[in-house]
């Protein structure tokens, strides 16, 4: 029978405390004796830690990155010994091997790590490296960390989209029996409500910042060479910053279209979310998310509004029984929606802004006008060029650690791509943070989830029917309408669908959606399901709670085996 002993550190003599720099064998795998087993690198030189006898590698208990000195329990090795006495094996040390020059000399870093950029992803990164005990610079623009996101983004945008919410079933409680007065908006207290809720995040980021002894620096980064950045301060002086590894996470700006005047009543999602007033007709360029969002508030707050979207449709890449669903629900919210139409001209008058349309769309006259017709990358910004970083299209081409092509540079978040989420941000930052302390880690998310926090909300993750379609995909659908829920029906949501998509050939779920209430709550279980490779018998078997609108995934997957008591029966064939 083998015997299994441990491997530990021998002497290295003036060093301990010796990073990991390599281990090019994995647990399970046959090693001869003084073959390596892990490299160590101290300040001057190579150190190859061999093993001491031929067996199988049972357990490797050091990861890149890791630190060991003498005497460090490193890995265990099964040895074909049979009668030998199990004590701990001690590989000797090799003369030591010239450590190799680097390519090219390289300023000595004023941090282990940089990152540039202080929203979702920046943070998050920033925070994972300082838990990974490495030294953090932080460079952000804004007064506060959050980034757009949390500043003027997602969270504001939340607040407000909660009291509109409020607001509306308070009024469609008339109907249940209840009435309240009509309401009155105090847009300063609105506000107040709004900057509160922002504040107690950010002040919680500034709090975990400083618990994590991460450097925040305000200001403008430019990078200036492959390990150098210059920081145009707040206060107007300028700060040079040495990295040993980058991290851009500037994030994104929106579009401004060109058509457009110069003018306070011609706003982006920044200067929407800032309430400057309610305004009696409102003209929403943009039928993707952010625009919807925001028509969604003002109209809670007593606008009328107007859409013009250049695309065939409005939330162009969701399909089209879910979009169907939402515009018969927000029907009163506009006068006009147009699709296929584009924005030719505006003129700022006295009594609004004039806008002209393409095609035969009648012209218009508005008191505020939100472009939101999307958002560009800033990495442009940033003199990534002086790094030796390239750039397509603007955005930063990476890899599945997101290094660049630079290799201690990595970009994460809406610098690198589509889709331009937060979450995605986060995730991206993490895999960056873990990537330049030399942790193994990668993204391979299977799935983003996305999320219109309209009322009703929409939610899709994975493969979309639509796609599917396109695609030329064989897959099978299964709905299951709220109309058949009791949870829905009692809270007034009996239009909203819970669909899944499934794989013709392997049962496996590739995607879904959800409108109605709290579906940006549900679909984490069809992200986590489409993850495990889940089937339509994994979910529907699965006990969801009822009543509730969460059960209708489960209800969806029975729908889907064509055994859902809570539908009428599926004829047999």
């Amino acid at each position: 029978m083998p015997e299994t002993f441990d491997i530990r550190v021998p002497d290295l003599g003036d060093y301990a405390d010796v990073p990991v720099i390599e281990i090019p064998v994995a647990p399970g795998q046959p090693v001869d004796k003084d073959q390596t087993l892990l490299v160590v690198e101290s300040d001057k030189a190579t150190l190859d830690i061999p093993s001491p006898a031929a067996g199988r590698l049972v357990e490797m208990l050091v990861g890149l990155g890791d630190t060991v000195s003498a005497g460090t329990l490193v890995a265990r090795l099964a040895v074909e010994a049979p009668g030998a006495r199990a004590e701990p094996l001690t590989a000797p040390v090799p003369a030591p091997r010239p450590a190799a020059p680097p390519p090219e000399p390289r300023a000595e870093a004023g941090c282990d790590l940089l990152v540039i950029g202080g929203g979702p992803g920046g943070y998050s990164a920033a925070f994972r490296a300082a838990d990974l005990g490495q030294r953090v610079v932080l460079v952000e623009r804004h007064a506060t960390l959050g980034g757009v996101c949390l500043n003027v983004g997602c969270i504001p945008s939340k607040a407000l989209l909660h009291v509109a919410a409020v607001t509306e079933e308070a009024v469609r409680l008339a109907a249940h029996g209840i009435s309240f007065g009509a309401p009155t908006v105090d847009l300063e207290k609105l506000r107040t409500f709004k900057a509160g809720t922002v504040r107690r995040l950010t002040d919680g980021l500034a709090q975990m910042a400083r618990q994590r002894k991460v450097e925040v620096v305000r200001g403008t980064a430019r990078f200036t060479g492959p390990d150098t950045v210059s920081v145009a301060l707040h206060g107007g002086s300028t700060r040079d910053v040495t990295f040993s590894a980058a991290i851009v996470a500037a994030g994104s700006s929106p579009v401004a279209l060109p058509m457009l005047p110069d003018d306070p009543r011609i706003v982006n999602s920044t200067g929407a979310l800032e309430l400057p007033a309610v305004p009696r007709r409102l003209l929403v360029i943009g039928g993707g998310i952010i625009g919807l969002e925001m028509a969604t508030v003002y109209s809670a707050l007593g606008a009328r509004v107007d859409v013009v979207e250049r695309l065939p449709s409005l939330l162009e890449g969701v399909d089209r029984d879910l979009v169907s669903v939402w515009t018969k629900r927000n029907a009163h919210r506009f006068d006009r929606v147009l699709t296929g139409v584009e924005v030719v001209s505006a003129e700022a008058r006295p009594d609004g802004i004039a806008v002209t349309f393409s095609g035969e769309a009648e012209p218009g006259t508005y008191d505020l006008v939100l472009q939101a017709a999307g958002r560009r990358p800033n990495g442009a910004t940033l003199g990534l060029d002086a790094a030796g970083v390239a750039l397509d299209g603007g955005f930063v081409p990476v890899d599945a650690q997101m290094r660049t092509n630079v290799p201690h540079i990595f970009a994460i978040g809406d610098c690198v791509g589509q889709p331009m989420l937060a979450h995605k941000a986060v995730h991206q930052g993490h895999v960056a943070a873990e990537a330049a302390a030399g942790h193994k880690a990668g993204f391979d998310a299977a799935v983003i989830p996305s999320v219109a926090y309209t009322d009703p909300e929409i939610a899709w993750a994975g493969l979309t029917e639509t796609a599917a379609k396109a695609a030329g995909r064989a897959v099978e659908v299964a709905r299951f309408p709220w109309a058949a829920s009791g949870r829905a029906i009692a809270n007034g949501a009996d239009y909203g669908l819970t669909k899944l998509l499934f794989d013709a050939q392997t049962g496996r779920v590739v995607g879904g959606a959800i409108v109605g209430p709290s579906a940006g709550d549900m679909i984490g279980e069809v992200a986590l399901a489409i993850e495990m490779g889940a089937d339509a018998t994994d979910i529907g078997r699965t006990i969801h709670p009822h009543p509730t609108l969460g059960e209708t995934i489960g209800l969806a997957a029975e729908a889907g085996l064509g055994l859902c008591t809570d539908l009428p029966p599926v004829a047999r064939r």
